[in-house]
């Protein structure tokens, strides 16, 4: 694991510092906009646990191609799978991604979101770097990777701060994903039952 940090560490430095430095007032803006309603949502005294999280995981799927990001964190497998094994893996990424950025975000459920700057990568793919403030100080430095333009965005990895490492998901994902595919022979079966138990979890410690 520790291996695998330093890996995703060292590839996210490589990637930022590789980064022309101009900022897009218009991806800022999105980012702003919408990252602040998902922590709202989170933050809603008349919503069951159920309800908030029905309705974060609506947010969360207007704002993120996760049939983009489920693709990219199992590689080459995502051509190797049968469109039923794909369809099935789709669905069970979608539900551990969501219980992810739900366990991660919740501690800062409701707070206020600072847009810092942005750098773009492209004409359609650019990174926002925001800060997440807490009352207690202990702020969280989240980036938004997002593609798209004239308004037309989806956000397609988040990085957030872990244990004082700066992760991107999908990156520590694919790592984990590939390794378990290449371990068992591409097994859809068995990345899928991997998924499923990882969701398992997360719920377990998900606030109520």
């Amino acid at each position: 694991m520790k291996t695998l940090i330093r890996a995703t560490l060292a590839a996210s430095v490589i990637l930022a510092g590789s980064l022309p430095a101009f900022a897009d007032a218009r991806t800022e803006a999105y980012v702003q906009k919408n990252a602040s309603e998902v922590l709202q949502s989170l933050n809603n005294p008349k919503l069951s646990a159920a309800e908030r999280t029905a309705t974060f995981s609506k947010y969360m799927d207007t704002i993120t191609d996760l049939d983009a990001v489920s693709n990219f964190v199992i590689g080459k497998y995502a051509r190797r799978f049968s469109d039923a094994e794909l369809a099935k893996y789709r669905k069970a990424f979608r539900t551990y991604a969501l219980a992810v950025y739900e366990y991660q975000l919740d501690a800062y459920r409701g707070e206020a979101v600072v847009v810092k700057n942005s750098v773009d990568r492209s004409e359609t793919d650019s990174i926002v770097n925001t800060v997440i403030k807490r009352q207690d100080g202990k702020d969280m430095d989240v980036r938004w990777r997002v593609q798209g333009k004239d308004g037309d965005y989806q956000v397609i990895d988040v990085a957030l701060n872990l244990d004082g490492n700066l992760i991107w998901l999908a990156i520590e994902q694919r790592a984990q994903f590939i390794a378990l595919l290449d371990r068992s022979n591409g097994s859809a079966d068995a990345l899928i039952k991997k998924i499923d138990s990882m969701t398992a979890e997360l719920k377990s410690k998900t606030r109520t």
